[in-house]
């Protein structure tokens, strides 16, 4: 996670160079410690006693509204809550649409963002994140009684049901298969259930998910890959305190249980770790 200087890294340091005689000038001295002194984030949540969140809202299992009370719910919205209880203060959601969610975070709308937000060195460039609450891995969905893909390599020759457009057919035809094109994850294991294609792959959380939902009754994870994707709270680049408070209430909250827990009831698997 790239992060900037805190205000006791910043003391620490000038400390260091007055000791140990290092020609800091004062001006770069100066300018440190403006930089340190305007990042109140954590501060500012603290003093107002709200973390304000943007989230989607209609993005399940993450964030979306039930279908009986309306109420918003979801993993990252449960993470979120438990978050803000470790910082003593109230979570508040505003619900953005996924195209507008970074502009809002950059205007102040919310102090940070819980909506699946993958960690990728471009973000990484423009903001600051949080150690990840999510993490998850692609997977070759196939029937139960398939013996005979038990690799991504094993996928040669065989055939799968994908998004034209999605990285999962791209990994799927370098694999070796023949691709059917679907819209998305509904076709795609409809048809592995049917018996029309050999195999799909997708992200192993909406597997979970689908799995926890339906029972997905025949069907299995034929392998996994190496890489994981991470998934954070995000922050403004001036947000680097809170993010830091944030990251310290996610390890109470994974040495606690209460992560693994809040994973159980809507994955029915542990995804936070």
């Amino acid at each position: 996670m790239k992060r900037t200087l805190t205000t006791a890294t910043v003391l620490t340091f000038a400390a260091v160079v007055a000791l140990t005689g290092c020609s800091t000038s004062a001006a770069d001295s100066d300018a440190g410690s403006d930089q340190a002194a305007l990042d109140d984030s954590l501060s500012a949540v603290l003093e107002s006693g709200t973390l304000t969140i943007g989230t989607e809202g209609t993005y399940r299992p993450f964030s979306f509204h039930t279908d009986g009370s309306g109420d918003l719910t979801g993993y990252d919205v449960d993470v979120a809550r438990a978050v803000a209880d470790q910082l003593g203060v109230e979570a508040e959601f505003e619900e953005t649409q996924w195209d507008a969610i970074f502009a809002g975070l950059e205007a102040g709308r919310f102090d940070t963002i819980a909506n699946q937000v993958s960690i990728t060195p471009e973000r990484e460039e423009a903001y600051v994140f949080s150690t990840p609450y999510t993490y998850s891995t692609g997977v070759i969905v196939v029937p139960e009684a398939n013996t005979d893909i038990t690799s991504f390599d094993s996928l040669a020759g065989k055939t799968t049901a994908q998004s034209l457009t999605s990285n999962w057919n791209t990994l799927a035809t370098e694999s070796g298969a023949t691709v059917q094109g679907v819209e998305g994850w509904a076709q795609s294991v409809a048809l592995v259930e049917q018996g029309r294609v050999d195999a799909t792959i997708n992200d192993k959380l909406t597997f979970l998910d689908y799995k926890k939902q339906s029972g997905a009754a025949g069907l299995k994870v034929a392998a996994e890959t190496e890489e994981r994707s991470e998934s954070a709270f995000v922050f403004a680049p001036e947000g680097t305190a809170l993010a830091e408070a944030v990251s310290d209430a996610l390890a109470t909250l994974t040495e606690d249980g209460t992560l693994a827990e809040i994973s159980d009831t809507y994955f029915g698997a542990d995804v936070s770790q």
